[in-house]
């Protein structure tokens, strides 16, 4: 039995309109629990028994077949991550499902195509418009990432310091059903946040990248505003929605928490995380 875990993260840009992304861990992670067995694929979320498994089954399907086809696998998820909010579930959950099975099955394989596996798993599984290998990248490295979605390439990694403020809605935004004919419309303003990012303006970058995409996707800019005139260093909406993430300084974290508490919803208090995935010590 292996135990794996893989963070969450928050967007700095979303990819869809470019396939060119950058996303930041977060300190909530998904553990994915493995057992070698004698045959077949199981699944399961230990706390949404009813949540759809079909991304953790096409990520086992993917690594047995490539690296251990006589063996079956049993596999159970339990999840910090809010599930289809932004939040970077599905890139977390790829990522620890994977990762526990080739450290099972005692496979030497480069980190970075651990990350392409559990890609190409979410785009089989159809959870993925773009393939989120930004968010996956900075998922399973931790840190900050930029990347090219369209090529798969990790174009740069940096450590990230920040406490973090999530901002969830009571409803869900599941990312494959986005207008992505809307968010095209606006890509050459999401260049120009994807160039900020790139000379290391990620907080400018993150909150141009906010306003875009509440006006692509339809989701109220004021959540981001109001973090803003609270003291945050920057706020944006999280992926396709529909929660909001906000990096602040324990001088302002109070003042944007009280802002956000007028909203309907939750917050959750987190921080970034440099670290990433890793195999759980048993």
């Amino acid at each position: 039995m292996v135990t794996a875990s893989a963070l969450g993260a928050g967007t700095v840009i979303n990819a869809i309109a470019t396939l060119k992304g950058s996303a930041f861990a977060i300190n909530l992670k998904t553990c994915a629990e493995v057992e070698i067995v004698n045959s077949g694929i199981a699944c399961q979320i230990a706390n949404d028994p009813a949540a759809n498994t079909s991304l953790i089954a096409e990520c086992a399907r993917l690594v047995v077949e490539r690296f251990a086809p006589s063996v079956g696998v049993h596999v159970t998820t339990k999840s910090e991550i809010p599930i289809a909010s932004g939040l970077k579930s599905s890139s977390a959950a790829a990522n620890a499902t994977v990762l526990g099975l080739v450290e099972a099955l005692g496979i030497e394989i480069e980190p970075l195509e651990i990350v392409k596996l559990g890609v190409l798993a979410a785009r089989r599984a159809g959870v993925t418009i773009t393939g989120a290998f930004d968010d996956a990248c900075a998922s399973f490295f931790g840190g900050l990432v930029l990347t090219d979605n369209e090529r798969d390439v990790l174009l740069k990694r940096v450590e990230l310091n920040a406490d973090v403020l999530v901002y969830v809605p009571r409803e869900k935004a599941y990312s494959a059903q986005a207008n992505v004919a809307r968010a095209k419309l606006l890509a050459p303003w999401v260049d120009m946040a994807y160039q900020l990012a790139s000379e290391g303006a990620y907080e400018k970058a993150m909150i141009l990248n906010g306003l875009l995409y509440c006006s692509a996707f339809g989701f109220s800019p004021e959540p981001v505003i109001s973090a803003l005139v609270a003291g945050a260093r920057a706020a944006s909406l999280s992926g396709t929605g529909p929660a909001y993430i906000a990096l602040v300084d324990r001088s302002s974290s109070s003042a944007v928490k009280n802002e956000w508490e007028r909203l309907e919803g939750r917050i959750i208090e987190t921080k970034t995380s440099n670290k990433g995935a890793r195999v759980e010590p048993l």
